[in-house]
């Protein structure tokens, strides 16, 4: 987990600095695309086999059907729920929405200013 979450970050980093490059160093587009997309596909390949996992969990122990009648829930199904809740309350996910969502913010902000710069 730990080593895909910087790949994340990176990746947001680059691709919301290519506008920045644009204006800077218009060489440097290419190698800085390159690594935000390859680096989102390695992160968003992790994410992918992390859901696929906790849906598997779910239907194989049939966990919705468990709790919506009310089982307590024992031996495998309960491993299963508790993988569920740490795999949930483990993710870095959220740290990751929020930096791009600040970087998205900061790159469209640097953009207006470097254009205003440019008249």
């Amino acid at each position: 987990m730990w080593a895909f979450f910087p790949i994340g970050i990176l990746s947001a980093i680059a691709l919301r600095f290519l506008i920045v490059f644009y204006h800077i160093n218009p060489s440097m587009m290419r190698p800085v695309w390159y690594v935000g997309v390859v680096g989102y596909t390695l992160f968003f390949l992790y994410r992918y086999s992390i859901s696929r996992k906790r849906k598997r969990a779910v239907v194989e122990f049939r966990l919705m059907e468990k709790v919506s009648r009310g089982e307590r829930l024992e031996g495998p199904s309960q491993k299963a729920a508790e993988y569920l809740f740490k795999s949930v309350v483990k993710s870095k996910e959220d740290i990751n929405y929020l930096v791009i969502f600040v970087l998205s913010i900061g790159t469209i902000f640097i953009d207006l200013m470097l254009q205003s710069g440019n008249k």
